[in-house]
């Protein structure tokens, strides 16, 4: 088995006005654009991982992943899913994908949905009930799976969403953001359920907006801004090699040596008792322990400072901005 499971490389995708203006319906325009919707996207998602695919609105996220279900066809690049293409019939058995905004027949039922997907799957009817009453149960709609979806409320129909991208038993799980409109409930049994395909050696390829949840899930992430791919790698390693600052637990901090953290460092909380915690830039480490030492201050900890995803995120994206 290969240990890369998704590989994209270099891969563009240019709209005219035209195409645009029919995909969202709008009124035909006579003047004639060319919209870079992504520029230059590289990514590799491992066997076996879970991996996150951010980025803020617009950025290209689901223009890609559509491209990476054959749905949309790349202006160049290449896609490889299983060491093949992604119109490889074969290929598309073994990928159960989540869109973006779903869409069911609204007088169906969910057992029933997920009856017509493993139909077009070849699963046989024993196994396919199995599957449906499994499915339903996980994703927290067993009660629901006589009731028509027009009853149905947006978190969940995203239930139901998840749940027909698993019903083939799929090796590759690609969810466009499948945490939108969930409660914490909601966005618990999701959760749950990557965590669980995940333990079983699947893969899930996923974009989101939640970043404490791609943070604790993920294993590697992509950041891409404005159709181009700014980080990749495993998430410990991106949120290291952005570590430019320390953390400094102080106690005994006099106002003489409160002036100096509040001069020197990115932040500064009151814990209490004059007790101090600051956020200080490796550059300015040195001096400003050398002068709060002879303040009288006393440090209890010292340690590296190491970003959360949201830092991460929202610097990455602000560069991004900045350049184009």
């Amino acid at each position: 088995m290969s240990d890369v499971v998704l590989e994209v490389k270099d891969l563009a995708k240019r709209f005219t006005l035209v195409e645009l203006e029919r995909l969202l319906e709008l009124k035909p325009s006579a003047v004639v654009k060319r919209v870079e919707a992504v520029r230059k996207v590289s990514l590799t998602v491992p066997t076996g991982q879970v991996y996150g695919f951010l980025g803020p609105n617009g950025a290209g996220k689901t223009t890609t992943m559509k491209m990476c279900m054959d749905l949309i066809q790349p202006t160049s690049g290449t896609i490889q899913i299983f060491g093949s293409t992604p119109s490889d019939p074969s290929i598309k058995q073994r990928i159960g994908y989540l869109p973006e905004h779903p869409y069911f027949y609204d007088y169906l039922r969910p057992q029933e949905i997920l009856d017509y997907f493993g139909r077009l799957f070849g699963i046989g009817a024993t196994e396919r009930m199995r599957r449906i009453d499994e499915l339903l149960s996980r994703v927290g709609l067993q009660h629901a799976r006589n009731r028509s979806l027009r009853k149905f409320s947006k978190g969940m129909l995203q239930r139901l969403g998840v749940a027909s991208a698993l019903i083939n038993d799929p090796d590759l799980i690609v969810l466009d953001e499948p945490l939108s409109g969930l409660d914490p409930m909601g966005r618990k049994a999701i959760r749950d359920i990557i965590i669980e395909e995940r333990a079983k050696g699947k893969t899930i390829f996923f974009s989101s907006h939640i970043l404490s949840d791609i943070e604790h899930l993920c294993d590697r992430v992509a950041i891409v801004v404005n159709g181009v791919v700014k980080r990749e790698g495993e998430l410990s390693s991106l949120l290291q090699s952005d570590t430019r600052t320390s953390e400094m637990l102080l106690r005994n901090v006099s106002e003489e040596a409160l002036t100096l953290i509040n001069a020197h460092s990115t932040s500064a909380t009151d814990m209490g008792s004059s007790t101090w915690k600051a956020v200080v830039p490796q550059s300015e480490m040195s001096k400003l322990l050398i002068q709060l030492l002879q303040c009288g201050a006393i440090v209890d900890e010292l340690q590296p400072h190491q970003d959360s995803l949201e830092e991460l995120f929202v610097r990455v994206s602000a560069e991004g901005s900045a350049v184009c």
